[in-house]
C-alpha cells in the first residue's frame, strides 16, 4: 500500500519521531541522503500562491538529487477541468512523488486514491501538515523534547494551522490549547480525532475562549494570519474578534519561562503578532521557516524508503 502524507496523523507517533530525527540529520548534513539521485522528478503543483512551500520543496528536491517539476495548476490541463484521477495516472508514471498545494482536502485525497506514488499535502484548507513537521522540529531543537509541553495556538481556530496543531501536537504527546472565539472554534471532527489521539500519547487538546487562560504557562505560543488566502473579502469582519488573541509582550510575559514563539508566515506585525514579539528573543520564526526545507526533505526521504520496502 502506498504511503501518502495527507494529514498530520498519517504518521504514527513513532514514525513522526523517525521523520523528525531524519530532519535533524539532514539539517546537520544537507546532502546526507540522495534518494532522488538520477535525477528522479517530483511534481509540485500549486493552486495557491506560495513562497516558503515553493522554495523549500524546490530546493529540497534538488538537494535530494532530484528535479522539482513545478506545475501551475491554472495553466495546466488541471485548470481546464481534467479529472484528478487522469492527472494522477499521468504524473505517477513519470514522477517519484506528487506534492500538491490546493484548497479542498477531498481533492487531495482523490489524487492519492488514484496515484501509485506518494502524494504529499503541501497545504489544503483543512490541514497544513508539512508546516507542522517544521514547527515540531523547531520546538524540539529549543526544548529538547515535545511530549508534555503545552502549546497554545491563538487566532482562527477553524483554519488549517489550528487543525494541524491539534493533530500533530496530540501525535507528539503535547498539550494543545486552541485559543479562539467561540464563533471560530476548531472543526468538531478534527477536535474529536485529536482528543482520541492525545488519549493514546499522554497529551491533551482543548478549545479555550479566554486568551489569558490559554497563554498562561504555555511553553509554545503560535499564531497565524487572521485572514487566510481566499478570505480577503471578509478581512474587515474577521479582524475585530481576534484582537484579544494577538501575540503581544503580555502574552509572552504570562507564558512559561523562555517560551518558543512560532508563526508560519507571512506575518502581519501589529495584528496577530506584535513586532517586538516576532523580532524578540523568544521568536523561533526564522528557524521555523528554514526547517521547512529540512523537515520536507526528511519526509520525502522517509516516504521513498517506504516505497522501496513495499516493492
Amino acid at each position: 500500500m502506498v504511503r501518502h502524507f495527507l494529514a498530520d496523523d498519517d504518521l504514527s507517533p513513532a514514525e513522526l519521531t523517525d521523520v523528525l530525527d531524519l530532519a535533524d540529520e539532514v539539517k546537520a548534513d544537507r546532502f546526507a541522503h540522495r534518494p532522488l539521485e538520477g535525477p528522479r522528478s517530483v511534481a509540485v503543483i500549486f493552486d495557491k500562491h506560495s513562497t516558503r512551500t515553493r522554495v523549500s520543496f524546490s530546493v529540497g528536491i534538488a538537494e535530494l538529487g532530484g528535479y522539482p517539476l513545478v506545475i501551475d495548476a491554472q495553466t495546466s490541463q488541471m485548470g481546464r477541468g481534467e479529472p484528478i484521477e487522469d492527472t494522477a495516472r499521468v504524473l505517477d508514471r513519470q514522477c517519484a512523488a506528487i506534492v500538491w498545494r490546493t484548497y479542498d482536502q477531498a481533492r487531495l485525497e482523490q489524487m492519492a486514491a488514484a496515484s501509485t506514488v506518494p502524494v504529499v499535502n503541501a497545504l489544503t484548507d483543512l490541514y497544513h501538515p508539512c508546516q507542522l513537521l517544521a514547527d515540531l522540529q523547531t520546538v524540539r531543537e529549543r526544548k529538547g523534547a515535545l511530549a508534555g509541553l503545552t502549546l497554545t495556538y491563538a487566532g482562527d481556530g477553524a483554519n488549517n494551522m489550528a487543525h494541524s496543531y491539534l493533530l500533530a501536537g496530540a501525535n507528539a504527546g503535547m498539550h494543545v490549547r486552541i485559543a479562539a472565539p467561540q464563533a471560530y472554534a476548531p472543526d468538531a471532527g478534527v477536535l474529536s480525532k485529536a482528543a482520541a489521539l492525545a488519549e493514546r500519547t499522554g497529551g491533551s487538546v482543548a478549545h479555550v475562549v479566554d486568551p489569558a487562560d490559554a497563554f498562561a504557562g504555555a511553553d509554545v505560543l503560535a499564531t497565524d494570519t487572521w485572514v487566510s488566502m481566499g478570505q480577503e473579502g471578509e478581512s474587515a469582519d474577521r479582524e475585530a474578534p481576534f484582537v484579544p488573541y494577538a501575540l503581544t509582550a503580555k502574552a509572552v510575559e504570562i507564558a512559561a519561562p523562555e517560551p518558543v514563539v512560532l508563526h508560519c508566515l507571512p506575518a502581519y506585525r501589529g495584528k496577530e503578532i506584535a513586532a517586538d514579539v516576532i523580532d524578540g528573543p523568544a521568536s523561533a520564526v526564522w528557524d521555523e521557516a528554514e526547517n521547512r526545507l529540512h523537515a520536507q526533505k526528511a519526509l520525502l526521504t522517509w516516504l521513498l524508503r517506504q516505497e522501496v520496502e513495499r516493492r
